[in-house]
């Protein structure tokens, strides 16, 4: 189950977060190659983050999963939202924070349970 949550700067219409939410879905099944079904996928805008001393559009994300999160695969995500985060939301990589975590299934819960 990944989740991938984006706060920002940026004021956007409802609209704009919901093509956020549904590209960042994408962006991090492929990423991680989990089925996008399992994915959850958060966009919180007008946030007030100040990003090297400087209230600016920005963007920090985070990244959760049971597994799947390396080097490579976190690059990979980097880029590919970065991208995103450019083109939809006009914030340039440079002014990106992503922090990537790997979550034990047993500190995971959905429907009751968790994954461990």
């Amino acid at each position: 189950m990944p989740l991938i949550k984006l706060q920002t700067s940026v004021k956007c219409a409802a609209e704009t977060k919901e093509e956020l939410a549904l590209e960042l879905s994408k962006i991090c099944a492929k990423g991680i190659g989990k089925p996008e079904s399992c994915v959850a996928s958060i966009i919180e805008d007008d946030a007030v983050i100040s990003f090297g001393g400087k209230i600016a559009n920005t963007a920090f994300v985070e990244i959760k999963s049971i597994g799947g999160l390396n080097s490579d695969v976190n690059n990979r995500l980097s880029a590919m939202i970065c991208d995103a985060l450019n083109n939809i939301l006009g914030i340039p990589g440079s002014r990106v924070y992503i922090n990537f975590s790997d979550i034990s299934a047993n500190n995971w819960g959905c429907d009751g349970q968790t994954f461990g």
